[in-house]
């Protein structure tokens, strides 16, 4: 059964903006540690896919944060949810801490889905209750 829907989009340009702004800062408030590793490791090689990773995950947070219907508040924060690519590449929601206990409580499964343009990125997320395989 869907508990909730959430859908993001995102203007790459305001998250480079704030990036130029406030560096790296604005890079670990948004991100989960194993997402800071990948965030930096594309930068480096490619700043401009560095501000779209940042985008995207700004984006799927969001749209996560919409379907649980909690917004940015606690549980909910940027760095206890992380959207992460299993082993074929597609992006997955592993979340921690208190935001991991307060979703498996409801027995809730998360889908997600990210894409990203030159200007814009976006999110879509499905969160179903009940347990499912796999």
């Amino acid at each position: 059964m869907i508990y909730g829907i959430g859908t993001d989009i995102c203007d790459v340009r305001r998250i480079r903006a704030s990036f130029e702004r406030h560096g790296e800062r604005f890079a670990r408030k948004i991100l989960s540690d194993g997402e800071l590793d990948t965030w930096k490791a594309r930068g480096t090689r490619w700043p401009d896919r560095g501000v779209s990773y940042l985008a995207t995950r700004f984006s799927a947070k969001e749209a996560f944060s919409k379907a649980i219907g909690l917004g940015m508040r606690l549980p909910m924060t940027w760095r206890h949810c992380e959207i992460a690519n299993a082993a074929a590449g597609r992006p997955e929601i592993v979340l921690h801490g208190t935001l991991k206990a307060w979703f498996e409580a409801r027995h809730l499964t998360a889908f997600v889905t990210v894409t990203d343009e030159t200007d814009y990125a976006a999110s879509f997320v499905v969160v179903e209750r009940g347990r499912f395989p796999g």
